[in-house]
């Protein structure tokens, strides 16, 4: 049963902010080097301090980009640029996007919901994530003791609980509204009726809940209330720990996107890219397509369009250094079950990521599993231009283009209990980080009794 309440939000302070663009950004995992300086030089108040601090070489154990975190989210709420709401809410968010020339409007719902251990089955996983990072992200939240970015989850809605919501405030101007640098346009309502509450509430409780985007987050939520638990005598059900910050959207959503993330791996032995096409011809058929003129356009065009007309087979686009070629791999019928039906169920093998990562980067490159869980080796791209460039230009040595995962396989996938490869999905616009926090402490210093 999913337990779902409303919050008191922490906010901007509209009369201290007077634009949003300025101090909020995308999830921590998705900025580069240059756009973390970028929202560090945009405002001296950008959310980037709390989330995606810099590091520095005299940091310590007690003062780090972590401590400093805490350090700015404390300031910022005693002198009030970010203020607590006084009364419980639950947040409808809307957010405007362009993709291909067309208009989209994709709605969600933010509110706190009740930590489940996965085996439950009320908030179910679809990736595996890197130990590395829930690790600094525990970190994190053991010195600021607050959510900052929702966790991005989906939810079948064919009862029409985002509908209702919107219904709610259909004749209220917005709270907050907002573009941001990519041209999003950004709206969001405080949803104060108990009743309200307490009818959305109910009609969530039967929902399962699948994780899109955060499970680094969710997964070190559930760390940090053990740990909050382990340190806190009178620890209780109620105490803030328990929840974690989500925002709720419909798979029925027609604003719901997926795009690919394409892999760009480094430090790969030239021995092994050499030999690489030869190996990978005992699995695929390959299509070698020249870059050609015109600044290699011509060839990024063809091997982007004909990994489209692909997309109902397994279909792997494949950049690497020192060569002027592309490759279009099509999987060979029946190899997944021939090699891996012991080990993978058959919902795992027929997804382009399984094929990618189980065959290409263990068998065919040798990877072990320290190797899959070292982030640092494998950067992720969702423009297939910037990855198929990134290995003609030296930031990585090969690049895998592929066609994205499609929501009714996430879902599958979930319910049956698997997990997919690591950044199996891109859900497309990520979820912005500071337009609402989640204080996770029973009573903040200044602050009013959660």
């Amino acid at each position: 049963m999913a337990t779902l309440i409303p919050f008191k939000g922490i906010l901007y302070n509209s009369d201290k902010i007077n634009d949003l663009s300025a101090v909020t950004a995308p999830p921590y995992d998705v900025i580069s080097k240059e756009e973390q300086d970028a929202f560090h030089e945009c405002h001296p108040r950008n959310v980037i301090r709390l989330i995606l601090g810099k590091s520095g070489e005299d940091d310590t154990c007690d003062h780090n980009c972590h401590t400093r975190a805490a350090d700015c989210f404390n300031t910022w709420l005693s002198e009030d640029t970010l203020i607590q709401d006084n009364c419980p809410a639950f947040y409808l968010t809307s957010i405007e996007f362009s993709v291909e020339n067309q208009m989209m409007t994709r709605f969600g719902l933010i509110a706190r919901i009740r930590l489940e251990p996965f085996e439950k089955g009320i908030v179910l996983p679809h990736e595996r994530t890197f130990s590395k990072v829930r690790s600094e992200r525990l970190e994190l939240m053991k010195v600021c003791h607050s959510n900052f970015s929702p966790i991005f989850s989906l939810y079948s809605d064919q009862g029409g609980v985002l509908d209702s919501l919107r219904t709610a405030v259909a004749d209220k101007a917005p709270d907050t509204a907002f573009t941001d640098g990519k041209g999003h346009h950004h709206r969001l309502w405080r949803i104060t009726n108990p009743a309200v509450h307490e009818s959305v509430s109910n009609a969530m409780r039967d929902k399962r809940i699948f994780i899109a985007d955060g499970h680094h987050r969710y997964e070190t939520a559930l760390d940090y209330r053990d740990w909050v638990a382990e340190n806190t005598p009178d620890f209780s059900d109620d105490h803030p720990a328990n929840y974690v910050m989500m925002y709720l959207s419909s798979m029925e959503d027609p604003g719901m996107l997926i795009l690919p993330a394409h892999r760009m791996l480094k430090e790969i032995d030239d021995s092994v890219l050499e030999g690489f096409v030869r190996k990978a011809g005992q699995y695929f058929d390959i299509t070698t397509i020249p870059y050609g003129s015109n600044g290699h356009a011509n060839g990024r065009a063809r091997l982007i369009s004909e990994l489209k007309a692909n997309a109902a087979v397994n279909a792997i686009g494949v950049s690497m250094k020192d060569t002027r070629d592309l490759h279009l791999m099509t999987l060979k019928p029946n190899v997944m079950d021939e090699l891996f039906a012991d080990e993978l169920p058959n919902a795992l093998r027929g997804l382009d990521v399984t094929v990618l990562t189980r065959l290409i980067f263990m068998e065919i490159l040798g990877f072990d599993q320290a190797r899959l869980d070292n982030a640092d080796l494998i950067a992720y791209s969702s423009i297939a231009e910037d990855a198929i460039e990134g290995a003609r230009d030296g930031q990585c040595d090969v690049s895998f283009i592929l066609n994205p995962t499609r929501i009714w396989q996430v879902q599958d996938i979930a319910q049956k209990g698997l997990i997919m490869p690591r950044k199996s999905t891109y859900f497309y616009p990520k979820v912005i980080t500071g337009q609402v926090m989640n204080d996770l402490k029973e009573v903040r210093s200044g602050g009013s009794e959660e």
